[in-house]
């Protein structure tokens, strides 16, 4: 069975996304065939975009997709057809770290969800209108597509009354951020943790360290709106970083202490440097921010060496079909206001909601779909 629909493609390096007729197969014995109801946008899609990540392309990006089943593969079992589910990354299932509850660092992440552009067996799940060669499975996803084939185990099944036009973006934005704080961090009763980058992820960040016992929530970036915004979320101070040294405004926030816990979501290196070289003894950085392969940041060894750590952290440290319906939850309940961060955008406006984040007029895009109907 072949299946045509809108998608939109990225032809090479710096090329803007295109919305296109593409043709993709039915489902494999483990895929789920997903009518696209929004699809959050996110910086590691521009990074692709860009031609700094190794994906191949021409392709189909989309990592933070929200849908409704349409149909299944023969050995799924976790969903069913009509219902809702967010998806986020893939990952194999069998190997040790799938096994202990930790996906995030299955030992095939990066062929599964960044380097391949195939299924795993290699076969291509997509080809454009005239039958040539279009890379997906991206995060086990391509979700800029009206139909998208998506991995099971990419596949969240949430309740049926979910507002997926808001909580697209859980599948990576929201949950690494929030993660993160939760499962990596965990900011102790007194602690102060500090957030580099109030894009989406960082102020997904912010919303998680308020809901624990930290004393000081510092907020970082260089957009006045995003920190006021920060600030509404749960921070408690604010750092400007065109308004001097970053490392000497940490310092001070804390009273000459230094930040027990940070969280870079930028990637940029003299932001990282200057986060590092702010840590209180005993403190942990932690990496989530994706810079271009290659990036290397400098380290004091021996300021390491009083307990200070430094920690590379993929999606949160999730394990998404727990920790995105608990999410879901502190939606309802008004204690993840995650309709804060969203800008709604039509399908068709993707390129300018991919300007929109380079010029920082939207902290996170969602696209919606035309035909879909949550």
């Amino acid at each position: 069975m072949t299946l045509r629909t809108a998608a939109a493609v990225v032809r090479g390096a710096g090329e803007p996304f295109s919305v296109e007729q593409i043709v993709l197969d039915g489902p494999a014995d483990h895929e789920v065939l997903v009518r696209m109801v929004a699809a959050g946008m996110c910086h590691t899609d521009l990074t692709v975009q860009a031609g700094f990540a190794p994906f191949p392309l021409p392709g189909v990006l989309g990592h933070e997709g929200a849908g409704i089943v349409a149909a299944v593969g023969a050995t799924v079992t976790s969903v069913v057809p009509g219902d809702r589910v967010l998806l986020s990354f893939s990952s194999c299932g069998a190997c040790g770290a799938c096994h202990t509850g930790q996906p995030s660092l299955c030992r095939t992440w990066l062929s599964r969800n960044l380097f391949g552009g195939a299924r795993p067996d290699g076969t291509a799940p997509i080809a454009d209108a005239d039958g040539g060669e279009l890379h997906g499975h991206f995060f086990g996803q391509s979700s800029f597509s009206a139909l998208a084939l998506a991995d099971e185990r990419s596949v969240v099944r949430v309740d049926p009354d979910t507002p997926l036009e808001v909580l697209a973006p859980l599948g990576c934005g929201v949950v690494t951020g929030f993660g993160t704080v939760h499962n990596v961090l965990k900011p102790y009763a007194g602690a102060s943790v500090a957030v580099l980058g109030a894009g989406s992820v960082g102020l997904s960040a912010v919303m998680a360290a308020a809901l624990t016992p930290a004393a000081r929530i510092i907020a970082v970036d260089r957009l006045p709106e995003r920190l006021a915004l920060a600030r509404e979320l749960g921070a408690t101070d604010t750092v400007d970083t065109g308004s001097g040294d970053l490392t000497e405004a940490l310092t001070a926030v804390t009273g000459g202490a230094g930040v027990d816990r940070i969280l870079d979501a930028t990637g940029v290196p003299e932001v990282i440097a200057a986060g590092i070289a702010s840590l209180a003894v005993g403190g942990i950085f932690v990496f989530v921010g994706a810079p271009p392969f290659g990036t290397t940041v400098p380290v004091d060894v021996n300021a390491m060496l009083p307990g200070r750590s430094v920690v590379g952290v993929t999606i949160g440290g999730a394990e998404t079909r727990s920790l995105i319906p608990a999410l879901v939850r502190l939606h309802a309940q008004g204690r993840l206001p995650v309709d804060r961060l969203v800008t709604p955008y039509d399908f068709a406006d993707i390129q300018r909601a991919a300007e929109d984040i380079h010029a920082g007029r939207a902290v996170k895009p969602v696209l919606l779909f035309p035909d879909g109907r949550s």
